[in-house]
């Protein structure tokens, strides 16, 4: 049951989501919002991510810890725009962070604006960000069962990264178990299996990202638009 004073809150931050999702919407940047545990390997699977990208993509990344700016730090050698936020205690990110740092780019075209959130699976599920799409990272160092402890998330992503697959020969992890289990939280969610070390699966996720930016483009009616309003901001 949601209390009213978390309802409100709740109220309020997507209100905030879908101005930032409005304005992402017009500039057709392609908005994807990463959730897992710590230790799932979101930041080195974005770092591999930003490596593959082909010549020519813009592309910038928001990330969230509670302190430190490691994470940016080690994402921002790739050459893309980057911007830690640190929560200073608050286990997950909100809109209204995010909003307040796409400020300070000017909301400026980007084909992709990643968005890596705190290490957690329960309380990053319920905030919109004004995002397209929830990705969730699930590492083989983890238990197979995580979709059937934490449903929220896997119900509410529409792809689940099964990360470090090339730890398989050394964890009692069974893949299919794992993906089944997804599968009963959410018929409907994509799989990709991906090692951030050896690049397994990074040709099947990249595919996956630029379909997905393809159609992000496609229906944002009022891109040309927004291109030249963005131009002279």
């Amino acid at each position: 049951m949601i209390h009213p004073i978390e309802r409100k809150v709740l109220s309020e931050n997507d209100r905030v989501a879908a101005g930032v999702r409005s304005r992402l919407e017009i500039v057709g940047t392609l908005t994807l919002n990463f959730i897992g545990s710590p230790g799932a390997g979101k930041t080195a699977f974005l770092e591999r991510t930003l490596q593959l990208l082909p010549s020519g993509t813009s592309a910038a990344v928001l990330t969230g810890d509670i302190q430190t700016e490691n994470d940016a730090i080690r994402l921002a050698r790739h050459g893309f725009p980057v911007q830690q936020i640190t929560t200073g205690g608050a286990c997950h990110l909100d809109a209204r962070m995010v909003e307040s740092h796409l400020w300070e780019w000017r909301f400026k075209e980007f084909d992709y604006l990643f968005i890596e959130n705190v290490g957690n699976l329960v309380c990053p599920t319920s905030y919109d960000l004004g995002e397209d799409g929830k990705v969730v990272v699930l590492s083989v160092a983890e238990g197979e069962d995580k979709p059937m402890k934490y449903p929220g998330i896997f119900r509410k992503a529409e792809l689940m990264i099964l990360n470090k697959v090339d730890l398989l020969p050394y964890v009692p992890f069974q893949p299919e178990l794992a993906c089944e289990y997804a599968r009963t939280i959410n018929p409907d969610i994509h799989i990709i299996q991906c090692s951030s070390l050896t690049g397994e699966g990074f040709g099947d996720w990249m595919a996956w990202l630029e379909r997905r930016r393809i159609a992000k483009r496609h229906f944002s009616p009022n891109h040309e638009e927004a291109h030249l309003q963005t131009t002279f901001v």
